[in-house]
């Protein structure tokens, strides 16, 4: 199998951030194995974990082979690299549950069955931490490295000298030591020479070499990808609502592609590298077309396309690009009743509703009435009535007079009906 140049590929991408020496070299010669750890605390990942996600998709393209380990243990335990506090611990049934999900989801950017040599593997440290004792692991593991090395980490010392810390437990404090022991493991089993991870992680993986330099008698080699931010300061992978998840059923794919599509000309030249597989002369030319009309943002589309389309194929992709129309666009009544109602919510997310009855509405319902009477959208028959006048008002984006009549014709998603007055005045009837 042909090996292309990894390092050379991560480096015009923008996401090296630390590289031990010689790792281009070792990894140049051959096929090599490679892990990122993965948190098994939730059941999806969310695009803060796009990152790693794309360094072992990468580094699967250049002819390698990548271990995805999910951190059972470790996710037992909680890494304290750039955290104030302890996380929750999980059982197992939880933890091989949210192991299953995730690696459904890796398969999105991984080969995970095609049996090549370099097909991708998920491993999970709990299977070979869950029976080693704490005498063994002290005495084979933990005499090996000193405090003084483990207190030099930045992890720990941000968290013991931290104002707005407790300190740090002894639990916490032993992660890196069960991090570099599972590179250590991986190193002496699978032949994996090389940890990839966040600038955050270098502490930890820089443990792991040196287990393996003592214990295994071998050689190590790490890799770091800078921290993604997003150039107003703010934290990429979080929206208002939170994380922005992989799951669809955690952030639908509309809200998805809004998420990507609504980055800044800045971001968007940084993120379409990291972020998708198109190559370099592909995003330069993207890059320079986007320069030229940056109000058409050619590039957030493409990108939002190409990472929408990665994580949830082309068919939701297509979906949610519809679904912007409607909001943005010209659009009809069919349109709005093609929507699922998860995705209709989502458009109008924070849109005031009132609620009516089915029997109302299989009655019919006088449109004056419905703008102002039953909903309060409007506060009076009279204002009702003057923008009818005024032929501003849409019902389902299609623009009616005053002798319309709400009906179950016009429930989109057999719940919802949307009136409109103007472009931008929306009201939601929510059937119940």
């Amino acid at each position: 199998m042909s090996i292309s140049n990894f390092v050379e590929e991560l480096k015009w991408r923008g996401m090296v951030h630390d590289v031990m020496p010689e790792t281009e070299t070792h990894l140049l010669e051959q096929m090599r194995a490679a892990y990122i750890g993965f948190d098994p605390t939730a059941d999806s990942l969310h695009i803060g974990n796009l990152v790693p996600i794309m360094l072992l998709s990468f580094y699967q393209r250049a002819g390698h082979k990548p271990y995805a380990l999910v951190g059972g243990a470790t996710g037992m335990i909680g890494d304290p690299s750039g955290k104030s506090s302890e996380r929750n611990l999980l059982d197992e049934k939880t933890l091989r549950h949210n192991q299953e999900c995730v690696r459904k989801q890796l398969s999105q950017f991984l080969d995970f069955t095609s049996g090549k040599p370099n097909e991708a593997v998920m491993v999970n440290n709990y299977d070979w931490m869950k029976e080693f004792s704490f005498l063994d692991f002290i005495r084979d593991v933990g005499k090996h490295i000193t405090v003084n090395y483990m207190m030099a980490k930045d992890s720990v010392k941000n968290r013991i000298s931290g104002e707005d810390t407790e300190g740090m437990s002894f639990t916490e404090f032993t992660y890196q030591l069960v991090q570099g022991y599972d590179f250590l493991h991986l190193y002496k089993n699978h032949d994996c020479t090389l940890q990839m991870g966040g600038s955050d992680q270098w502490g930890n993986i820089t443990t792991g070499t040196e287990l393996i330099r003592r214990i295994g008698g071998g050689k190590g080699y790490a890799l770091t990808c800078p921290l993604i931010t997003k150039s107003d300061g703010s934290k990429f992978g979080k929206s208002e609502g939170g994380n922005v998840w992989l799951d669809a059923k955690r952030t639908s794919p509309y809200k998805f592609y809004q998420y990507w599509l609504n980055t800044s000309d800045e971001d968007a030249a940084k993120y379409i590298k990291i972020f998708t597989f198109l190559d370099k002369e592909t995003i330069e030319g993207l890059i320079t077309e986007h320069g030229e009309a940056p109000h058409t943002r050619l590039l957030q589309k493409r990108l939002a396309q190409e990472v929408t389309t990665t994580v949830h194929g082309i068919e939701e992709y297509e979906k949610a690009v519809a679904a912007s129309g409607i909001l943005f666009g010209r659009s009809t009544s069919q349109d709005l009743k093609s929507l699922d109602a998860e995705t209709f919510l989502d458009i109008f997310e924070g849109v005031p509703q009132a609620e009516i009855t089915r029997q109302e509405i299989e009655e019919g319902i006088d449109i004056i009435g419905a703008l102002a009477e039953k909903t309060g959208f409007l506060k009076s028959n009279g204002e009702a009535r003057r923008a009818l006048k005024e032929n501003s008002i849409s019902v389902n984006k299609e623009k009616v007079t005053d002798s319309y009549r709400v009906t179950t014709s016009d429930l989109i998603n057999n719940q919802f009906v949307l009136l409109q007055r103007g472009k931008k005045n929306y009201f939601i009837i929510n059937v119940k």
